[in-house]
This record gives structure tokens, sequence and C-alpha cells, in this order.
């Protein structure tokens, strides 16, 4: 989804033809799903890794693009910021030593972007926000040079037609505005991707989606931001804020933010939300790649490409993605997990995700009535604003009204459904 386009600027006539292509996209992918074999196969687990780079003394060093270049490594690739490498991490299917495979995989590309690193001066650091940027670090001159970003930043500033605005409370509160997007660099995840059959699509979602704020709790690790005491995962609010083109109006209507979580439980499956995506929001990189036919009839599985690059415009902390890869499949991203500060830390938190949410699918359609969307929501904010010092309001089965529950309280109920729930999808107890 992150596949680089070779224009920065776009007429009319680009977006005309990028919807009519979206159109199509959504058209065969309704076809592609309706198929009784698409999607089938042994459930996997893949993740993108994002870091930073930084000197002796843990500042920001703008050198990705030396890194990737020296280490010749097709699954490091660029990010915004000229001091981030996001590395994409190989699938391995999940039972029996799925998890560990990530782990190692981790362990081992940190280790050979280390020894690349090591000679030009530089450290490699996984975590949220590196506790130790300065404003300074934030401006046009720390972009990488790519097209790609050089359009989404100019898509971006059009549509907001002034500075950005961030305002996060807190013990110490910030409010600052910026000229540009680089601010959204300071954000670094740990996007994990679970392959998912398109019939268990929507319960998996779902169950994704309620358990998503008690894994955010457990794995945050960036309150602060220029020494400031913000929330307990500030990229949160920082990533929604610092790329928001929406101008308030008390009076008035907006467009969701391109950075949220989501608008609603799903209620079919997976087509509901990339036809979301695409009535939604306006195209920021109408980019067509040559109509070449739809491959639809010829029973493969077709690129979608525009889709794809759409929904890479579109931030929700859970997306669904599409691939073509072997045949063809549908993956949940979950995005709301920030990097570090260890491997093991990493795999645990998304072993604890989606070990939750196989645990509650079975049960997912009589429990959901008890929590409207908005509270799941709101579950998602205070989880990643207090942390393990969160309250939220938890759903139960025989439930009559709403109350309030620490969330320790409710990770340790959720534990062993965790665990039920792993083992249910033939991850090993080891």
């Amino acid at each position: 989804m992150g596949r680089e386009i070779n224009q920065v600027d776009f007429e009319e006539a680009d977006y005309q033809a990028f919807s009519a292509s979206l159109e199509r996209d959504l058209a065969d992918l309704e076809v592609l799903l309706r198929r009784p074999d698409f999607g089938l196969g042994e459930a996997t687990i893949g993740a993108e890794l994002e870091i930073y780079v930084v000197d002796s003394d843990g500042h920001p060093l703008s050198l990705n693009e030396e890194i990737k270049r020296a280490a010749n490594d097709p699954r490091l690739t660029l990010e915004l910021n000229r001091y981030n490498l996001e590395y994409n991490l190989a699938p391995a299917a999940l039972a029996n030593a799925g998890m560990r495979a990530l782990e190692e995989d981790i362990l081992d590309r940190l280790r050979h972007v280390r020894s690349i690193a090591a000679p030009l001066g530089a450290r490699i650091v996984p975590i949220g926000i590196l506790p130790t940027l300065r404003e300074s670090d934030f401006g046009r001159h720390c972009i990488t040079d790519r097209t790609r970003f050089h359009a989404l930043i100019n898509q971006l500033l059009q549509r907001r037609g002034g500075k950005f605005k961030v305002d996060i409370d807190g013990r110490d509160p910030l409010q600052m505005e910026l000229e540009d997007i680089t601010l959204e660099g300071a954000n670094t995840s740990f996007q994990v991707h679970y392959t998912v059959p398109p019939d268990d699509f929507a319960d998996t979602f779902n169950a994704v989606q309620l358990m998503t704020p008690l894994a955010l709790a457990l794995a945050a690790n960036s309150p602060t931001l220029f020494g400031r005491r913000l929330w307990h995962e500030t990229r949160v609010p920082l990533f929604k804020q610092s790329i928001d083109t929406r101008h308030r109006d008390r009076y008035g209507w907006r467009e969701p933010a391109r950075v949220n979580f989501g608008q609603g439980w799903v209620r079919r499956g997976a087509l509901e939300l990339f036809r979301e995506v695409v009535r939604i929001y306006p195209p920021l990189l109408p980019v067509c790649e040559p109509v070449q036919g739809s491959d639809i009839d010829a029973r493969k599985a077709p690129s979608l490409s525009e889709l794809r690059l759409h929904q890479s415009t579109v931030w929700l902390w859970n997306r669904p993605v599409y691939d073509d890869v072997n045949g063809g499949h549908l993956r949940i991203e979950m995005r709301a997990l920030p990097a570090g500060p260890t491997a093991v830390d990493m795999v645990a938190n998304a072993a604890f995700l989606i070990g939750a949410a196989e645990g509650i699918r079975p049960q997912i359609d009589t429990l959901l009535p008890a929590l409207p969307f908005s509270l799941a929501e709101y579950n998602f904010y205070r989880a990643a604003q207090h942390g393990l010092d969160a309250r939220l309001m938890w759903p139960s089965f025989h439930q009559a009204g709403y109350r309030e529950h620490t969330i320790i309280d409710v990770i340790a109920q959720i534990l062993p459904l965790a665990q039920e729930g792993l083992s249910r999808i033939g991850v090993s107890s080891s």
C-alpha cells in the first residue's frame, strides 16, 4: 500500500479517472469475495516495524536513505522523516511457532540494520515517540525526498489551507502550530497484520476493535513529547492532529478525520469497510495504473491497485487490507500498538490482542448490543490517555445499564480468554 508514485500535482481529470478506477476495484472485490475458495488457508501474522535513527546523544539523525542504500534489503523502506525507517517483517503461520518466528525476525532485522548504521555513527531505536525529540527536529528540512511524500504533503496542505494545530492535554499541555505534517513522523508503530477468512471478517474485526483499548493500555510507551507529560500513549492524539485537514465549525458538519477509530461496528463483512473508505474520504493521491482489463474473469486475484493506494491515505487504527499475493486474501492491520521497546514486548502485545479477539469472537454478536460503538471509541481514547489507570465502559452478557470498570480488572478478566483464543488458532503454549 506504500508504493511510490510519479507525480506531485493533479488535475480534475486525474480525480475523475481515479474515482472510476475505485468503482471498478470495488466491483471486482465484490465478485472476488463471492468465490468460495477466496482467502482460505492457515492464519498468518506479519508486521511492519517503524524505527528511529539516532546519534550517540540519542537525537534524530537524518540518515534513512543512506542506511537503506547500504542495507540493500527490499524489506527496509523509507518513512516520511529522514530519521525514520520501516521494516516489513516476514509473515509466518500462527500455528505452533508463528509468534516466536515473528520475535526472531524482529531481532534479526534489528541486528542487521544496527550493523549497517553503526559505521555511519548511528543507532537504531524502536519506541513509540523518541523522548529526546526537539522542535528543531521538525520542518521541511527533515522530509525524505520521495515523490509520494511530497505529493501527500501538498495534498494535505491544500486541504488544510493553513497551519496544522496540535492541542494535547496532560500534566504539561502542548499547544503548537506547524507549517507542515512532519510532526506525524514523531510517531512510530508496530503494525500487526493478521489474515482472516472472508466469512469470519466482520466478527473478527469487531472483536479486534473491542479489545484494542486493552492492548493499547498494556503497550503504551509514549507519555512525553518535547519534555511535556501528556497522554500515556501520546501517539494517538498526535497522529490524528498532526495531519488533520479539517477546520472546526461548531454549527457545521465535518467529514471524519482520516485518522480515526472507525464509523461503527461491521455489520456484514470486509466489503462495507472498503466501500466506506471510498464513499467518505476524497482521494489524496489520484494515480492510476495503466488499465489492462480485469483479472477477475481469468480466475486470478486482481491487483486493485487504486483501491489499495486510496486505503493507504486513510489511517484507521484498525484497517482492512486486501492483498493479491498467493491468490489473494484479507488481513486486519492493527495499527494502534507502538514500536518498542523490545521484540518480546511487541510480540506479547500482539499475541494478547489477537488472542483476546479470537477468544471473544464466537460470542461477539451476543456481546456487542451491550456496547454502542461510540463507547468502544471512548474506551480507545481513555486507554491512550490514562494507560493502566484508565476506567472503561465494558460490556457483559447479563448487563442492565452501564458501569465503569478499571482497565486492570478488565484485562485480568480477559487474560484467560486470550490464552484460549490463541490455543484455538493453533498457537502453542510455549
